[in-house]
């Protein structure tokens, strides 16, 4: 059964009630004095029963007024509560975001851009979950994350990739080493110095390998590791040389290494993968956003590393 009066008209009663003054609930509706007055009356009529007495110019609630009070109070508590819970979804209280990508992003990438995101959303539960592929890959597939970050061009079937950064792999030294002296480095500077490898199944040690083989350059390797965060420590600890991602290698940049540029190419990328059947997310925006306004930074970081 459609109901006889509006929400307008439950206002009305509601700031009568509070203020039991017709005057006082005008000036709270922001409306005239006569507006309430006749809009109360009306009221009155479509419920067919009194809401209130005039007595002496004064209101006085009946006991149908109380009662019906007593249901409107219920609907306010309601919206009140809808009211909150609104305000808390537009502030992303308690709301959650879940990101799977590589060890290297979780611990060269990541810590800085969810500072800055944190710093704006404080109330959001953010859960970093560090995987290698084809695991990673497998669960972005499944649509278990909410975005997930890898160093490959493939689109995991159920997903969209972006290519958010590409840069090249850069050498890392001990700041005492002579090779630091230069400003570029030739496949041929590499001829049997000490150098720190990645695991030899790892598609970047695959790369390195055959650019120093196709120009017949030697290494001495002394040491082999499966991450670059590794390798950069046993470079601050002077046991050798190697050629990392850019972005691990900026994170070890004040601990005693050397970054330098190469002059051949081994590209590394970073790409955004996000799960296609997922329902869409301002959070999920807002934390891309600031992902690559951090990201657009590091050409610039990479640079001025290079002239250290």
């Amino acid at each position: 059964m459609k109901a006889p009066f509006n929400w307008r008209h439950i206002e009305i009663f509601h700031a009568v009630m509070t203020t039991q003054n017709l005057t006082e609930a005008a000036e709270l509706l922001k409306t005239s004095q006569p507006t309430v007055s006749r809009e109360l009356s009306r009221l009155e009529h479509l419920l067919a029963f009194k809401l209130f007495d005039r007595i002496k110019g004064r209101l006085q609630p009946t006991t149908e007024g109380l009662r019906f009070f007593e249901e409107v109070q219920r609907s306010y508590y309601g919206l009140d509560r809808i009211i909150n819970a609104a305000e808390n979804i537009r502030h992303f209280n308690q709301a959650e975001l879940n990101i799977t990508c590589l060890p290297a992003f979780a611990q060269s990438l990541l810590p800085s851009i969810c500072r800055q995101f944190l710093d704006t959303y404080p109330d959001v539960n953010l859960t970093i979950v560090p995987q290698e592929s084809p695991l990673l890959e497998e669960w972005l597939s499944a649509q278990h994350y909410d975005l997930g970050l890898t160093e490959h061009t493939q689109t995991p079937a159920g997903t969209q990739q972006e290519t958010l950064l590409t840069l090249n792999e850069v050498a890392v030294l001990p700041k005492s080493h002579p090779l630091c002296k230069k400003p570029l480095l030739n496949p041929a500077d590499f001829q049997s110095q000490r150098f720190i490898s990645l695991s030899a199944n790892d598609s970047y040690r695959q790369l390195i390998d055959t650019v120093f083989i196709k120009d017949g350059i030697t290494r001495q390797l002394v040491m082999e590791t499966q991450s670059a965060a590794s390798i950069c420590a046993m470079v601050s600890e002077n046991i050798g040389i190697s050629i990392v991602n850019p972005i691990t290698a900026l994170d070890y940049l004040d601990k005693s290494i050397c970054l330098r540029p190469l002059s051949f190419s081994i590209p590394f990328t970073i790409s955004l993968i996000t799960p296609s059947h997922r329902p869409s997310s301002q959070l999920v925006s807002y934390f891309i956003d600031v992902m690559k306004e951090t990201l657009s930074d590091y050409p610039k970081q990479l640079t001025q590393a290079f002239t250290r």
